[in-house]
């Protein structure tokens, strides 16, 4: 083992140090007002106890992970031989996934986060630019209440790439069923706790994805407190995000365009630097109107976005949105775009073409829902526009509900990155022969 790998579990022994300390810290938050109780001094609450579990489930973690990385540093096996393979298997598969794509994603909602569980797989050089226009459920509430940006679609895509256990994620994506913090999630909390001891939501945001043990990054697209606004073919303008689709029902009037005010605002740095260092930056999949073109609206993403020589892809959803998206073909989607940000920035279109089971697509029927298709005129114009179509079986039902099957259609797009950016590449053609020499592999992780 050379210095270089010996230093990387010794910084990630900080990410469970920070996160024994948060626990630590929520434990002694918890315990005080259970001895004041005891002593009589003030009234105790169900708050208490939460603290105390949840001070207690980061301690047990840190401790849990901080060991097996002091295990890794000093080539330590556990007992028998489950730490010492696990940690030699985890070392090799590391080593192969850094050496993989740089892939940028662009969004918000369910669409992105369940992209971010396949990509994941296949490299460690993954930004996420989320949307900060939410303004509905939790998001919402917290957004109004402590004048912070929504923390919900970040949270999801902090939990798609983070190295938690099973009931850290439970736990973070749980919902409060009663009393003040009804239908508030905890790892909405815990962001609001995080941004109320940080200078600003980016570095409360930074901290988070440390504490987490994120697979690459997660990055607001701004910092700015930014509102969507809706026009429709009616001419009607619609305030919110959360309004857009419910006014486009009780109006009976589609989607004409989306803007943003203030319209002058800034992004990260850090989104932008991304995607000009991208192998390839990845549109969608998720809400049209309301996830992926809000980000397009802040001027510096879309002007870095026509710029890149990154691959450009947008990733069709695979059903049509109430109120968004009614009848609207794979061409409707991407013209949507282009009017949005005045340019053709799609260089690739992924497209589901296995067919919905009957029993789910009744489901979805009734909400007005139905399969985003490729038909022969869509092609003819996807074709003109110089935009090259994958088509593929990226179709997914659990629980009666239709996503992406993201192992596939992750496989797809590092393969296109593959054979596009890294074999034309002579300084990467080695990458190029050793990472897809493991892809199949990598893909069973």
């Amino acid at each position: 083992m050379n210095l270089t790998d010996w230093l990387k579990p010794g910084l990630k022994i900080k990410r469970w140090v920070a996160l024994g300390v948060l626990g630590i810290f929520l434990v002694s938050m918890g315990v005080y007002p259970i001895i004041s109780f005891l002593l009589g001094e003030k009234r105790l609450t169900s708050h208490a106890f939460m603290m105390l579990f949840v001070g207690a489930l980061f301690v047990g973690i840190a401790v849990k992970r901080g060991i097996l990385s002091i295990l890794t540093i000093l080539d330590i096996p556990g007992e028998g031989t489950s730490y010492r393979s696990r940690i030699d298997k985890k070392l090799y598969d590391k080593r192969i996934l850094m050496r993989g794509p740089k892939i940028v994603v662009v969004g918000g909602g369910t669409g992105l986060s369940v992209l971010l569980r396949g990509i994941k797989k296949y490299t460690l050089n993954i930004t996420a630019i989320v949307t900060v226009a939410d303004d509905g459920g939790g998001s919402g509430k917290l957004r109004e209440d402590l004048g912070m940006l929504p923390p919900g679609d970040i949270r999801n895509c902090i939990l798609a790439l983070a190295d938690t256990e099973p009931i850290m994620e439970q736990l973070l994506q749980y919902r409060f069923t009663e009393g003040s913090l009804k239908g508030q999630s905890f790892g909405n909390l815990l962001i609001a706790a995080m941004n109320g001891i940080s200078d600003n939501f980016e570095e409360a945001i930074g901290k988070i994805n440390d504490v987490l043990a994120v697979t690459g990054k997660v990055l607001p697209v701004t910092t700015e407190d930014i509102t969507l606004y809706g026009k429709l073919k009616n001419g009607k303008v619609i305030k919110g995000e959360s309004q857009i689709p419910i006014k486009v029902k009780e109006y009976e009037s589609e989607i004409d365009q989306v803007f943003i005010k203030p319209d002058h605002v800034k992004p990260l740095k850090e989104a932008v630097e991304a995607i000009q260092n991208a192998d390839v930056v990845i549109l969608g999949p998720g809400s049209l109107y309301t996830s992926v073109i809000p980000n397009l609206l802040v001027r510096d993403i879309a002007e870095a976005i026509k710029k890149t020589s990154a691959l450009r892809v947008y990733v069709a959803n695979v059903m049509t949105q109430p109120g968004e998206t009614d009848d609207y073909g794979v061409w409707k989607h991407l013209e949507a775009i282009f009017s949005h940000i005045k340019e053709q920035v799609v260089d690739y279109v992924f497209v589901n073409n296995e067919a919905v089971p009957l029993e789910v697509l009744e489901k979805y029927k009734k909400d007005g829902a139905s399969p985003v298709v490729l038909n022969p005129e869509d092609q003819e114009r996807i074709a003109k526009a110089g935009i090259k179509i994958k088509e593929g079986k990226f179709l997914e039902v659990k629980k009666q509900y239709i996503r992406h099957d993201t192992d596939k259609l992750s496989e797809q797009i590092i393969k296109l990155a593959l054979e596009e950016k890294y074999a034309t590449d002579k300084i990467r053609i080695l990458d190029y022969y050793y990472f897809h020499e493991k892809l199949k592999k990598l893909s069973r992780i």
